[in-house]
């Protein structure tokens, strides 16, 4: 019998769950960000091995919402986790014990799928023989880096999972569009290329998207808050957008396996992570 089912990445902010994300699936489709708060929407990666195929939801970690958007990234994690047959709750091993999810989510009363906490980025913790002493045999801990501990964390998630048909055809990756994949790979493009707060005011919309030629052409709107922050991301002579455009387009080609020539524009829509109606036009509220 096979075994299927939804593995939300659940947990604050910058523990890692886009980097195990994209570590578990083998292949780059989360944004990976030093800076925290990266991830805005689920990105759900798919994982077929033998008779279990994994649906894993890298999730916006449980913050504090200070405006619009961040009320819609904390909306949209507490429906991963309520819609999860199994949470992998993540933590940095460095910061072991891990509290409760309820207390870190202040989710008012404990999730109703089973939870597995599961210690993240083992390889930066320092004396981490003595805390894997400590370790309840209940929990796992990892390093998406080193690629340590994924096949326990695997192995703990299956037995969890319901016994049901695959959702998906085994050769699946993702269950995105790939236009979501584009858009998010130019936001991440100005995570890396941008600087202080910036990125964090830029949101990406597909214009237009169009495959069955050679190369494929995507045209893309990088919008910002302020006329000032716009002028910041087009550059001297344009030369920013061109790096942010370099940079997205070599990720959407590895993900796409085809050249691809990528058109951005920069505009301003003011405020729009406070407005309700520009986070219902950019997608972020459904």
């Amino acid at each position: 019998m096979t075994r299927c089912g939804v593995v939300a990445l659940a947990g604050k902010p910058n523990v890692g769950k886009s980097t195990l994300l994209n570590a578990l699936v083998g292949e780059h489709l989360a944004i990976v960000s030093p800076k925290p708060q990266s991830t805005r929407l689920p990105v759900v990666g798919l994982l077929t091995r033998a008779d279990t195929q994994f649906i894993f939801t890298d999730s916006p970690g449980l913050l504090e919402p200070e405006y619009q958007l961040h009320e819609a990234m904390r909306a949209a994690a507490l429906r991963a986790i309520a819609d999860a047959e199994v949470i992998a709750y993540l933590h940095p091993l460095s910061e072991y014990p891990a509290p409760p999810l309820a207390q870190v989510g202040k989710l008012g009363r404990p999730p109703r799928a089973p939870v597995v906490t599961v210690y993240t980025k083992a390889d930066l913790a320092a004396s981490s023989t003595d805390l894997y002493r400590l370790l309840p045999t209940s929990t796992v801990a990892v390093s998406a880096i080193t690629g340590q501990g994924l096949e326990d964390l695997l192995s703990t998630l299956r037995a969890q999972l319901p016994e049901s048909p695959f959702h998906y055809d085994p050769d699946a990756m993702a269950t995105q569009p790939m236009r979501f994949f584009a858009a998010e790979f130019v936001r991440e493009a100005a995570f890396e290329l941008l600087h202080e707060e910036l990125p964090y005011s830029v949101a990406v919309e597909i214009d237009e998207f169009r495959e069955g030629q050679e190369p494929v052409y995507i045209r893309a709107v990088v919008y910002v808050e302020r006329t000032s922050q716009k002028g910041i991301v087009i550059g001297e002579g344009g030369r920013t957008i061109k790096a942010i455009g370099q940079t997205a387009r070599g990720k959407i080609e590895a993900l796409l396996g085809a050249r691809v020539f990528l058109e951005l524009h920069a505009k301003v829509l003011p405020k729009w992570r406070r407005q309700l109606a520009s986070l219902k036009r950019l997608g972020y509220v459904g």
